[in-house]
């Protein structure tokens, strides 16, 4: 499946996860992967060469302090900025995973690199204001390959998961579908992301239906990218369908 040995960058941090589940997820063969975690990701990237590095697997959701009651947000430093933007002109492709959607609260450009955003409280983008996000956790929903794609290559035309579903922006007119469902997309099933992180519940939360893209691509600058909203947890990282969904998408996204 893999065209040559590549070497992938793996960033975490700033979420909680089961980490030897998510390794086990990970291609067994083709890769050497690199791991890197925030905050010290964020001078350790910029650190490394151009040339050190393929792939950018993105399941980190930096940028954030929480505590109770409370959150803190920031830009990332001027440096990682830089980085990552020379990695994309240099061809270095990216796949944003589940909670990556979430990264950067502060920082407009890493909505343009993933395709979309998810909201931890009322935000403008792109000169539009949005309420915050919302998710719903342990969903099952019906998965359909939304056409002819590399990434979803061999593919069940639809397979059946059980994740957390995301409520949030995805810059449709921007990317193009890889997956979507069919699931009824509407605020009153799920909850204000502002609870989550042990904020108040917004007084009237009625957000707009959000979008039925589940995984998508497009090219920021000369990179090629793949966000996948699944992969929640062990379960997830467990199903035959997303483990080929992800080693396609690094394989597709990696320079040549």
């Amino acid at each position: 499946m893999f065209d040559q040995a590549r070497r992938l960058i793996l960033l975490t941090g700033g979420h909680p996860f089961e980490r030897a589940a998510f390794l086990a997820m990970l291609p067994p063969a083709g890769w050497e992967v690199v791991a890197l975690r925030h905050p010290a990701a964020e001078t350790e990237l910029p650190a490394l060469s151009i040339d050190d590095g393929d792939v950018l697997l993105c399941y980190d959701m930096p940028g954030y302090r929480f505590t109770p009651g409370a959150m803190e947000t920031r830009l990332p430093s001027l440096d990682f900025q830089r980085c990552i933007m020379a990695r994309a002109e240099a061809g270095c492709g990216m796949v944003m995973m589940h909670h990556a959607l979430a990264g950067w609260a502060d920082w407009p450009e890493w909505g343009d690199i993933v395709g979309g955003r998810f909201l931890y409280r009322p935000s403008t983008i792109r000169g539009r204001a949005c309420g915050d996000s919302g998710y719903l956790p342990s969903a099952t929903y019906q998965a359909r390959v939304a056409g002819d794609h590399p990434v979803t290559a061999g593919l069940p035309e639809s397979f059946e998961i059980t994740d957390e579903l995301y409520l949030a922006e995805v810059f449709e007119a921007e990317v193009e579908p890889l997956l979507v469902t069919d699931f009824d997309l509407t605020s009153p099933a799920f909850r204000s992301a502002a609870v989550a992180v042990g904020l108040a519940m917004p007084e009237s939360w009625n957000r707009p239906r959000g979008s039925r893209l589940l995984a998508w691509t497009h090219t920021y600058r000369n990179a090629r990218v793949v966000s996948l909203q699944p992969g929640d947890g062990p379960s997830v990282y467990a199903h035959p369908s997303l483990r080929r969904l992800l080693s396609q998408a690094l394989n597709w996204v990696g320079r040549s």
